[in-house]
């Protein structure tokens, strides 16, 4: 594990920069969709984007050489297709128009904890408790963040919130299904032809594309253009590539600094200075994030108690077993072999200067040995 764990951190921490541009992106897209919506209806608008993305990243995909994915690849490529970058995008942009932002935000929120109880059943990923800690407090103050932004005057319908929840359903099968797909394809691959089989799958809004673009400012179209090129080409490729070296359940949890950075770019870019309220809620969903990536410290203590044992064990035998047997028996039959041979003789014991008799005796001690 210690050869590996340079490599496996460096890993780890271009993953989560690869996450924080995403966020940033995906956050810096409502203000762009803010400005396009008014002038496109859904469908046009998610056309619009999808034409764009797929464009930047077929033209990136070429340069690159990467080809076609693998053959085992393309079941999680389209489904992520399908449900994330067509069924999410149309959507969400239906349902914004039917919802306040608040009952959009906390009805959305719910995608990342599908996430995560999808992917811990179906991808074996388990369930934290850091984890489910951490996406509660964000969802929490997703929710705050949503209420303070609402409209009062605004009336939610029912075929919003259910568009919202079709969104929300969308997100976290997109997700799981790229996850699969991701241990095939690169994540260049994945989203270059995700991205392109959503824009296929919407060509029937084509007619109201092209229309509403010639009456549409310019300004409404750059930010079309804006939200194909970077919070979908750039910030889904960036995605992918941390989805592909973190679990989905973490990695969708970061999803919740969304609203947090939103109002900091509302606030930046368009003067918005976000109420007390707004405020909290942004804490609490960054607080929520920092909890899911988190992990607990207590790993020393189990790594020291294998180690008393180990030297324990040995040491008793290795004193007990030679040094007595070893010793003892040698002796005993040196000291009974002289006296032997007296009594055989029938005489006195021999002179001090002829004790020839204890280097007979003593041979037999030696080969017991």
């Amino acid at each position: 594990m210690t050869q590996n764990s340079p490599s496996e951190a460096w890993a780890a921490r271009a993953a989560i920069a690869a996450a924080a541009v995403t966020m940033v992106l995906w956050a810096s897209a409502f203000v762009s969709i803010r400005s396009a919506a008014p002038h496109f209806s859904p469908g046009a608008l998610a056309l619009g984007r999808l034409l764009v993305g797929a464009a930047v990243l077929g033209a990136l995909l070429a340069y690159r050489r990467e080809g076609l994915p693998p053959r085992a690849a393309w079941p999680g490529i389209i489904l992520s297709g399908l449900l994330w970058f067509g069924l999410y995008m149309v959507a969400l942009n239906w349902g914004e128009e039917e919802v306040d932002a608040g009952t959009a935000a906390l009805l959305i929120g719910i995608g990342p904890i599908l996430i995560a109880l999808v992917s811990g059943w179906l991808l074996k990923e388990g369930f934290p408790a850091r984890l489910l800690a951490g996406m509660a407090v964000s969802f929490a103050g997703a929710a705050v963040v949503g209420f303070a932004t609402a409209d009062s005057g605004d009336e939610s319908s029912v075929m919003g919130v259910l568009f919202c929840l079709v969104a929300a359903l969308g997100f976290a099968g997109g997700v799981v299904s790229q996850k699969s797909a991701l241990k095939h394809a690169t994540p260049l691959q994945a989203t270059t032809f995700g991205c392109a089989i959503a824009a296929v799958v919407t060509l029937p809004f084509c007619y109201q594309l092209v229309t509403q673009v010639a009456d549409a400012p310019a300004q409404a179209t750059l930010n079309m253009i804006y939200l194909g090129a970077f919070p979908t080409a750039l910030a889904f490729t960036t995605w992918a590539y941390a989805l592909s070296k973190l679990s989905a359940g973490s990695l969708s949890a970061t999803t919740y600094a969304v609203p947090a950075l939103a109002i900091l770019i509302s606030w930046i870019f368009l003067g918005e200075v976000p109420t007390l309220l707004a405020f909290i809620g942004g804490v609490l969903c960054l607080a929520g994030v920092a909890v899911s990536r988190s992990r607990p410290r207590s790993r020393p203590a189990a790594v020291a108690e294998p180690t008393e044992p180990a030297q324990a064990v040995p040491t008793e035998p290795a004193k007990a077993v030679p040094t007595e047997p070893a010793q003892a028996e040698p002796a005993a039959t040196a000291k009974a072999a002289p006296t032997a041979t007296v009594e055989a003789d029938g005489g006195a014991p021999p002179p001090a200067g002829a004790d020839t008799g204890t280097g007979t005796t003593a041979a037999p001690a030696t080969g017991q040995r």
